[in-house]
């Protein structure tokens, strides 16, 4: 395979664009007057102070993600939420109407989604029946415009880790990139990708913050890759995409990984608790083993199921009509509490 050259995917039109440069991005250091950004120097009624722009770049909380990641600032870019990373990439590296994504169903929708916004085919390689890749497939349906290849690992509805030589052998074979989806890997004994990073220069690492880290409602996902390939994500996306809140609330949890790390473990305790317990239900067909927060079961009817939990108040996630998925219910992985009344709810079902 010919060495890997990110500017032969680049769109032209993202080659010739002049980014926006905000006052914020053109000037980084201390002072002591800010009249540069036509902001209100009074302040708002809000207890806190936000009539100041955000830092663009999000250099302090970059460096507290470095330090738990170790990996340098600069190769660590903050979305908000994975979802701007994903529609980023497309737009980044894929001519609409002209370029492709491989995709692997049953996955994460979102993938689908971004590529139908942005006009870009998206070629669907399902996972073999028990929701591996299709290496052979993925490498079959690509051709000199497929720029993208998504996968998710752990993987979202299935829970199950996919199996890294596979993924190590599209990253030696694939022509474009791979964005490896890791939003559920702190649930996983599988190690991250992120080390390889400076082996595969083709290679994006998604992760999130919104999971094992508990902050869904900051949207604040993450992507791991070389300066390169970032420089170009910093070059199209809005100047001040996240939030001095959401960067604040953020650094903040992330001093506080010993707390973390006892919520995960609660999780994985909690997780293998549920699945013991779903056992006992003679409409439970299969329960897909899970590295992730949540369980997929097979039942007998999953529409019927989905509308008792429903009546109990009880919401579930019904997953039948993906592909390889049919009668399949997802659980999310609750509080002891949680948990124990969708047991209880489920024996009255039974």
């Amino acid at each position: 395979m010919e060495k890997f050259d990110v500017e032969k995917l680049v769109r032209e039109n993202i080659k010739k664009l002049k980014s926006y440069s905000s006052a914020r991005s053109e000037y980084r250091g201390n002072a002591e007057v800010f009249i540069d950004a036509n902001e209100n120097a009074y302040g708002s009624p809000s207890e806190e102070n936000y009539n100041r722009y955000p830092d663009p770049l999000q250099w302090q909380l970059k460096q507290q993600i470095s330090n738990i990641k170790g990996v340098p600032p600069q190769n660590i870019f903050v979305g908000n939420g994975s979802d701007e990373v994903i529609d980023l990439a497309l737009r980044i590296f894929c001519e609409p109407k002209k370029d492709n994504v491989i995709i692997c169903p049953p996955t994460y929708g979102m993938y689908k989604v971004c590529a139908n916004i942005n006009d870009v085919e998206a070629r669907e390689v399902f996972l073999t029946p028990d929701f591996q890749l299709d290496v052979e497939g993925i490498l079959s349906a690509t051709d000199e415009q497929t720029k993208l290849l998504f996968i998710c690992s752990p993987n979202n509805p299935t829970g199950n880790d996919l199996n890294r030589m596979d993924i190590e052998l599209l990253l030696n074979n694939f022509s474009g990139l791979v964005l490896i989806d890791e939003a559920y890997i702190n649930f996983s004994m599988q190690k991250t990708f992120i080390p390889e990073l400076v082996e595969y220069e083709n290679l994006i690492v998604m992760q999130t913050l919104s999971k094992a880290w508990g902050l869904a409602g900051l949207r604040l996902g993450l992507a791991f890759a070389s300066e390169i390939i970032l420089d170009l994500f910093n070059k199209v996306k809005p100047p001040y995409n996240i939030n001095q809140s959401s960067q604040q609330l953020a650094i903040k949890a992330l001093a506080n990984i010993e707390e973390v790390n006892n919520n995960i473990k609660n999780i994985v305790q909690q997780r293998n608790w549920v699945h013991d317990q779903l056992q006992q239900f003679k409409f439970v067909q299969i329960i897909y083993s899970s590295d992730a927060n949540f369980i997929l079961v097979k039942v007998d009817d999953a529409d019927k199921l989905y509308q008792y939990l429903l009546m109990n108040r009880i919401i579930v996630r019904n997953r039948s009509k993906e592909p390889l998925c049919e009668n399949c219910i997802r659980i999310t992985i609750g509080t002891e509490e949680e948990n124990q009344k969708l047991i209880n709810a489920l024996k009255n079902y039974a």
